[in-house]
């Protein structure tokens, strides 16, 4: 998957917070489809597939960013998939822990003895994203573990690296199914899986016009993703949702929140339980 990087600049006068601008930078970035933010020492870094990259979207939302006594100065680059996920292969993570519920550790490595927590798994660490050090990823598998799982049907949207379908495997789960636009995603979690002894997981390379091609339904649908491809996906997902089905949704802030609770509406959904988490959000919607 090849990704772009918006290095910005920030330069304020007066008494304009740098954070609370950054913030809200990171906003606006994220409504056209930026998914990963860096903070740096003058601004900030943003990151986006290149592919959804629309440069006159992405000037029309810089011109709406019109805050007084603030200027705004950027260059664009590519990132080289080998530097992307090199940083992380080499670097790896320290142990995540979700209250005491789940330890995630990096595979490459043992996990500590002085833990003891309901569930243990190993992610091969290569992408930041997908190994619980992001509060979206957190804040789904602590979702995850208030359902029963047993016997249930989970579908992954954007697996990554599989931590999802993982986790409601092993807390359960009859059979899962992934899909993800990046084909080195899907090896991924295909990889993670047997690593963590999972052989009830089957991934699909796409995005969610590979649901044509699955069978059944599905009692959990998690999908943690940027808000512009949750609002374009939401009617999928519920097509593939029993009738009671629970559809568990992150990737995006605060602020999205009513957008994306209006879209769900629209297809029948409606929210059981929110939270959030450094100004990410996490819905569980019926």
């Amino acid at each position: 998957m090849k990704y772009l990087v918006a290095n910005f600049n920030i330069q304020s006068v007066g008494d304009s917070d740098q954070q609370t601008i950054c913030d809200l930078l990171c906003a606006t970035l994220g409504e056209v489809g930026f998914e990963s933010f860096a903070e740096t020492e003058n601004g900030i870094d943003a990151y986006i597939q290149e592919e959804l990259f629309d440069k006159n979207t992405f000037k029309q939302a810089l011109e709406d960013f019109d805050l007084p006594q603030v200027e705004l100065s950027y260059d664009i680059k590519n990132v080289e998939d080998k530097d992307w996920n090199e940083a992380w292969e080499n670097e790896g993570f320290a142990p995540i822990e979700i209250g005491d519920l789940c330890v995630i550790y990096d595979a490459k490595h043992s996990i500590p003895e002085n833990l003891h927590p309901q569930m243990n798994i190993g992610i091969d660490a290569k992408l930041a994203f997908g190994t619980g050090n992001h509060e979206t990823t957190r804040m789904v598998i602590s979702q995850l573990f208030e359902l029963d799982l047993k016997g249930k049907r989970v579908l992954d949207c954007g697996c990554g690296t599989g931590i999802l379908g993982i986790v409601a495997s092993k807390l359960g789960a009859k059979d899962v199914v992934g899909y993800d636009i990046d084909e080195w995603s899907v090896e991924n979690t295909k990889h993670n899986a047997d690593i963590n002894h999972v052989s009830n997981i089957e991934v699909f390379h796409g995005d969610s016009r590979v649901l044509s091609h699955v069978s059944g339904v599905f009692n959990v649908v998690v999908a943690n993703i940027n808000r512009n491809i949750l609002m374009a996906d939401i009617h999928h997902f519920k097509d593939v949702m029993t009738p009671n089905g629970i559809l568990i949704l992150s990737g995006f802030y605060e602020e999205d929140i009513p957008v994306l609770l209006e879209e769900a509406e629209k297809h029948g959904l409606h929210c059981v339980q929110q939270t959030t988490e450094n100004r990410w959000a996490c819905l569980v919607l019926s």
